[in-house]
C-alpha cells in the first residue's frame, strides 16, 4: 500500500486532472487506499481546488457526478437539487459475449464496441462530435460522455429508451422485413421478400448492412463450409443450405440485397426468415444485437442512473495504475491502452508474486509464477493494484 501511495503521489504532483465542464455544479467522490469506503458529497469551485485536494489526499479512485446540482456538496441527494445530467455510457469487457481471455484482447474487443456505439450516436442520434467525449476507463473499457443540452433533462426512463434502441431490444423484424407484391424481379405478380435498402436511416440500414456482411462471409467459404454454417440454424437442412449458397454466387446478388431484394430464388424467403437473427447477431452491432437477451453490452445502470458517479479523466485507476485517458473520436482507433495509458517507467522493482498471473504492458508479455521477481515499475504498479503482488526490499 505504501508503495502504491508513493507512486500515485509521484504522478499527481506533476499531473493535471481534466476537470469536466460545469465542475462547480458536480458532486465528487473518492476511494482511498485504507478501504474506508466512498467519501462523496464533495464539491469544488475550481480545478485548482480539486487538484490541491487530490495532491494532499492521494485517493485511489477519483469520481465526479454525471449530474449537475444546485448544491452539489449537500449531504443528501434531495438537498443537492438535481438540475440535469450528461448521458453516460460505460462499455466494459466483462459485458461482451465471448470476451477474449487476455487483457489486451479484451481491450481490443471493447474498443470495437465503442467505435460502433459512436457510430450510433453520430449517425442515428445526430449528436455533434463536439458534444461527445471519449475516455479510456483505466480498467477494461471506455466511457462516453454526451454533453448536449437537449438530453440534460432526460430521466431514467428516457435514458433506458436510448439503451433499448442501441441494443435492438424490442426490435420487431417484421416491421423491416416483409413480403410484398413487387414487379420486375422475376415472377410477375408474385410476392417478394423485401428488406430496407442499404441507405435507409436508423436500424433499417443497419439491418441491410448486417445481411450483406453475413452474405459476404458465406461467399468466402466453399460449399461444404457454407452448408455447415447454414445448417447450424434450426430448420435449414443440407439441401436448402446448398440451394441458398448457390443462389449467392451471382454477380448482381450483393447489389440486389443493397436495394432490399432478398427474394433470390423460389423458396428463399423461408430460409431468410430463419437466418435473419443469425445475420444480425453475427454483425455484433454496438451494445450487442442480443434479440433474445435482457441486456446489451453497455452498462445500463450507468446510462439510466441520473445520479451516477463516473471516473475523472486524468486520474489513475486504483485497480490498474493506468491513466483514465481522455481521447478524441478520431484518435480512438489508434489508441493502445497498454502503451498510451501507462504513466510509470521501467525502473526495476523487486516483488513477491502471490499467485500466477499473465499480462501485457508496453509491448512486452509477462507470464508470472509465484515467488520473487524484478519487474519494471509500470508492471509492478499494475500487479500490486490488481492485488497479486507486494513490493519487497532486496536482501
Amino acid at each position: 500500500m505504501n508503495f502504491l501511495i508513493s507512486k500515485f503521489r509521484e504522478y499527481y504532483i506533476q499531473a493535471t486532472l481534466d476537470a469536466p465542464p460545469g465542475l462547480q455544479s458536480r458532486e465528487w467522490g473518492f476511494l482511498f487506499f485504507d478501504d474506508s469506503g466512498m467519501r462523496r458529497h464533495k464539491s469544488f469551485f475550481s480545478r485548482g481546488e480539486l487538484v490541491d485536494y487530490v495532491r494532499s489526499m492521494i485517493p485511489r479512485h477519483v469520481y465526479h457526478s454525471a449530474a449537475y446540482y444546485q448544491r452539489p456538496g449537500a449531504p443528501t441527494m434531495k438537498e443537492k437539487i438535481w438540475q440535469g445530467a450528461d448521458l453516460i455510457f460505460d462499455l466494459d469487457a466483462d459485458h461482451l459475449r465471448g470476451a477474449a481471455s487476455s487483457y489486451a484482447g479484451m481491450l481490443e474487443q471493447v474498443k470495437r464496441e465503442t467505435l460502433k456505439l459512436l457510430s450510433f450516436l453520430l449517425s442515428d442520434f445526430g449528436f455533434a462530435e463536439s458534444k461527445i467525449s471519449v475516455v479510456f476507463s483505466g480498467g477494461r473499457g471506455y466511457h462516453i460522455h454526451v454533453r448536449d443540452p437537449r438530453i440534460y433533462s432526460f430521466g431514467g426512463d428516457e435514458r433506458r429508451e436510448v439503451v433499448d434502441y442501441l441494443s435492438g431490444r424490442g426490435l420487431v423484424l417484421d416491421r423491416f422485413i416483409h413480403e410484398a407484391p413487387v414487379e420486375g424481379w422475376g415472377r410477375e405478380g408474385g410476392r417478394r421478400l423485401i428488406a430496407p435498402a442499404r441507405d435507409s436511416p436508423g436500424w433499417g440500414g443497419r439491418i441491410n448492412r448486417s445481411i450483406i456482411s453475413f452474405v459476404e462471409g458465406l461467399r468466402t467459404l466453399d460449399e461444404p463450409g457454407a452448408v455447415a454454417v447454414l445448417t447450424r440454424v434450426r430448420g435449414i437442412g443440407p439441401k436448402k443450405a446448398s440451394s441458398f449458397y448457390r443462389s449467392l454466387e451471382g454477380e448482381g446478388v450483393i447489389e440486389e440485397i443493397r436495394r432490399g431484394n432478398l427474394d433470390l430464388f423460389r423458396g428463399s424467403a423461408g430460409i431468410w426468415k430463419l437466418l435473419l437473427k443469425e445475420c444480425l447477431d453475427s454483425e455484433g452491432v454496438v451494445v450487442g444485437l442480443n434479440l433474445n437477451q435482457e441486456r446489451g453490452e453497455t452498462d445500463e445502470p450507468v446510462t439510466a442512473d441520473v445520479r451516477r458517479l463516473i471516473r475523472c479523466p486524468g486520474s489513475l485507476h486504483g485497480g490498474s495504475g493506468l491513466r483514465v485517458t481522455p481521447l478524441s473520436i478520431s484518435g480512438l482507433e489508434e489508441f493502445n491502452p497498454l502503451e498510451d495509458a501507462v504513466v510509470f517507467g521501467d525502473e526495476p522493482v523487486f516483488l513477491e508474486i502471490s499467485k500466477p498471473f499473465s499480462t501485457q504492458m508496453k509491448g512486452n508479455s509477462y507470464s508470472l509464477k509465484e515467488g520473487t521477481e524484478e519487474l519494471p515499475s509500470c508492471v509492478a504498479v499494475f500487479l500490486m493494484a490488481r492485488g497479486v503482488a507486494e513490493a519487497r526490499t532486496r536482501h
